[in-house]
């Protein structure tokens, strides 16, 4: 039974690869839309904070899976990697909400490493613009600069910007656009649905 529950994770991930691809990159879109939306709300601090960000987390940890998938025919080892800076940084803002322990880096960090890779793996795409990627590298460059606390907070809160522009606008394209699926199909090497 053990072995049936530990296996769950891995048939979610082979339902996400089997997707059409517009349909993963609006899914994807529409939970990295509601990460901004709610990690917005997080700021305010407390409990509604708190909550705000645990939501955001559930949020980007979809959206992080979704986003792996779209992007694994560009570089499998890419997207993996950019997938598991993202996935510590979801696990780092789960500790720090719920106060399990004092963490001694910014989650940021973390996700800035995964927009900077995302971002990458866009431009070389052929199914996605690659203005988005450069938008979305520009905005994991101002999270890393959280690596830095004191650099950060001289910049702040105007670092925060290229962030939300940059994973806006992504999530934005991803909502209402999608993909270019023939492209994204012949990358995948699958045929076309």
């Amino acid at each position: 039974m053990a072995a049936s529950g530990a296996a769950r994770p891995f048939r979610d991930l082979d339902k996400i690869a089997a997707m059409r691809p517009v349909t993963m990159a609006r899914a994807a879109g529409a939970f990295w839309l509601a990460t901004i939306v709610t990690g917005m709300f997080a700021l305010s601090g407390g409990r509604l904070g708190n909550a705000a960000n645990l939501a955001a987390t559930v949020c980007y940890f979809a959206a992080t899976l979704l986003v792996y998938a779209l992007l694994k025919p560009v570089n499998a080892h890419l997207s993996l990697f950019a997938a598991l800076f993202s996935l510590a940084g979801c696990a780092l803002s789960v500790v720090i909400s719920l106060r399990l322990a004092v963490v001694p880096v910014n989650p940021l960090v973390f996700f800035g490493v995964h927009c900077l890779t995302v971002g990458y793996l866009i431009v070389r795409s052929t199914f996605l613009p690659p203005f988005l990627g450069v938008l979305l590298g520009i905005g994991g460059l101002g999270w890393l600069t959280f690596a830095n606390p004191a650099f950060a907070a001289r910049l702040a809160p105007w670092i925060i910007l290229p962030g939300i522009i940059g994973e806006g606008a992504l999530s934005l394209w991803l909502l209402t656009r999608g993909v270019d699926a023939a492209r994204w199909e012949t990358k995948a090497g699958r045929p076309g649905t």
